[in-house]
């Protein structure tokens, strides 16, 4: 059942007619990315920023330690990650696709709608962006990988054929490693989705000025000020 999240909200600073829904990492909070909304802001004044926050649920790579997650992670391996909580995943898709059919009731059509995530955030980005029967205007999704990968080739929704993904990640990354983040998207090209990977060299598992950048013209190229 799709629990209402809270979220952070950081409204537009003109009239509003586009809006990025960003899903952060495994213990963190919309705050934690709000940064991202400081430094846009003003360059994209049309845009609304929502960023849910992920109940709390106990993490088996933790010892079971209860935090904010989107779903449950055994370890963060190649076996581990394959080991999926495919339950948990499709619980929280569930509960952001009740966040982006505010934003449509609201009057932001889903083509102006861009969704993105770091890490666990990314995998859920993801995963919502294509199994959407919304088209949206993008999905990006950093320093992470794609969940239920083998099964997304009949999971995806036509709607998102061909909508534009941005994947970035850095290459010395330690705990999602950059290899799982090269393979997801390659797996997504071979399914036939459009997707830019971008490698910022030296980065580590967090978000870096060069990346910042690359996300604004994204966001500019796909949902301009209308």
């Amino acid at each position: 059942m799709a629990s209402n999240l809270t979220s952070v909200i950081i409204g537009a600073k003109g009239k509003h007619t586009a809006t990025v829904v960003f899903l952060h990492g495994l213990g963190d909070s919309g705050h934690g990315w709000s940064f991202l909304a400081s430094e846009l802001g003003s360059v994209f004044p049309h845009i609304k920023w929502i960023l849910p926050n992920a109940p709390e649920k106990p993490i088996t790579l933790n010892g079971g330690f209860r935090m904010p997650a989107w779903f449950d992670l055994t370890g963060l391996d190649k076996s581990s990650l394959a080991d999926e909580d495919e339950k948990g995943m499709l619980s929280s898709l569930a509960s952001v696709n009740k966040v982006i059919q505010a934003e449509v009731d609201s009057g932001i059509p889903s083509e102006r709608i861009i969704v993105g995530g770091f890490s666990q955030g990314g995998v859920m980005a993801l995963l919502t962006g294509l199994t959407s029967e919304r088209k949206f205007g993008g999905i990006i999704a950093c320093s992470t990988w794609l969940g239920m990968a083998e099964k997304m080739k009949t999971m995806g929704a036509e709607a998102n054929k061909k909508t534009p993904i941005l994947m970035c990640h850095g290459d010395a990354d330690p705990v999602v490693r950059y290899q799982f983040g090269e393979e997801s998207a390659n797996k997504l090209k071979s399914y036939g989705y459009s997707v830019n990977f971008k490698t910022y060299p030296g980065m580590p598992h967090s978000a870096c000025p060069d990346e910042i950048q690359e996300i604004a013209m994204f966001i500019k190229k796909y949902v301009s000020d209308a």
